[in-house]
């Protein structure tokens, strides 16, 4: 029950945080922005997840409850910052909801890994990492709808009330943990203390993530670009997004612990780079570039939350805070790969973003590898 809870309460944050790539062109001509200059919004805005860095040593002391309620509260205020309505505000308010998405994400991540034996843990955190899929699942069709109902203001009022309402039920209803045990770098762990074999899952993942939201972050833009598709048509496009997101979470969930954490992120990383080549050779065909585009995030997302069981792990001892540093590595590699997407899109059209993100994605299978070779 408390998984459940935990996960609906995700599961409308990354809505307020998800829904704009997939309606950028939307939000383009709602602010008088170009392509560039959204990416590079979207990309500094990722930069607030560094602020998980300072938050690691609470959720070692049992302080989930108030991070969780607190980070819901910012991504609430993050929606009515951009009902002012310029690219400015825009900016400010994408800054909030990542401050506020990525505190979520890491005290979830410390609050399953505290109650859940790393034996089970791929099932327990693909469930929670379901909240992304439902995002665009139930969240895309629902903003598309209140887009045409009341423009570009409608998803944020009901984003702002949705996520204050979500933070007091958190607040309320969920119980306070107890301290983790003591040990001698616990609270005080840095970056230079991380192993090599933690390093190397750290940055894989953080990789990882480059890889599929540098191409997730001008998703969108490539559709209407490319194939002219309306923004009734994105919802729907986004909320296939969601489905197959869903079933690769689910099959994380499903499978990950029964064929082994690393292969099964090795595999996903293996979907993903197929639906890069789908994408390349879609040319004007919609049905390939979608399907391409499915691929590629089912992959990811396969990949991708079943590598946070590997980085839960990489240094026990420890874990709140080495989840927290792994999100905040993860959070340079994901706002990079954000801006430079639109300019890369920009000059050489999708390929640009596919050539970035399959380099990514093959790095970040060595460091996986090599993480397992490496010495603890």
């Amino acid at each position: 029950m408390r998984l459940a809870r935990l996960t609906a309460a995700k599961a409308v944050s990354n809505t307020a945080l998800r829904w704009v790539p997939p309606f950028l062109p939307t939000l383009e001509r709602a602010f008088g922005a170009s392509t560039g200059q959204m990416t590079t919004i979207l990309g500094i805005g990722e930069m607030a997840g560094l602020s998980t860095v300072g938050v690691g040593r609470f959720l070692d002391r049992g302080r989930e409850r108030l991070v969780m309620s607190l980070a819901l509260v910012v991504v609430s205020l993050s929606s009515l910052v951009a009902l002012v309505g310029t690219t400015f505000t825009f900016a400010i308010s994408f800054l909030l909801v990542v401050l506020g998405v990525a505190n979520l994400t890491v005290s979830g991540h410390s609050t399953v890994s505290r109650a859940v034996p790393y034996a089970g843990r791929a099932r327990a955190l693909g469930l929670y990492e379901t909240s992304w899929a439902f995002a665009l699942l139930v969240g895309a069709p629902i903003i598309a709808i209140l887009i045409g109902w009341f423009g570009w203001r409608g998803p944020y009022v009901v984003l702002a009330v949705a996520c204050a309402a979500m933070a007091a039920w958190i607040w309320t209803t969920w119980p306070t943990a107890a301290p983790a045990a003591e040990t001698p770098t616990s609270g005080r762990l840095s970056v230079r203390s991380l192993s090599p074999q933690a390093w190397a899952v750290v940055v894989g993942s953080a990789l990882l993530a480059m890889s599929g939201l540098s191409v997730f972050a001008i998703s969108g833009k490539w559709l209407d670009t490319a194939f002219g598709v309306s923004t009734g048509g994105l919802g729907l496009v986004a909320m296939g997004f969601g489905a197959f997101e869903l079933l690769a979470s689910s099959g994380s969930a499903g499978f990950a612990d029964r064929i082994g954490k690393l292969r099964s992120t090795l595999l996903g990383i293996a979907l993903l780079i197929l639906g890069q080549i789908l994408m390349v050779a879609a040319d004007e065909t919609l049905w390939l570039g979608v399907v391409g585009i499915i691929a590629l995030l089912a992959g990811f997302e396969f990949a991708f939350v079943t590598s946070l069981s590997l980085v839960t792990e990489a240094m026990p001892e420890s874990r709140g805070t080495t989840i927290a540093i792994a999100n905040g590595v993860g959070t340079i590699a994901r706002g990079s790969g954000t801006i430079a997407s639109g300019y890369l899109f920009t000059r050489w059209g999708i390929e640009g973003p596919l050539s970035l993100s399959a380099a990514a994605a093959l790095i970040a299978s060595v460091c996986f590898v090599v993480s397992r070779r490496a010495p603890v």
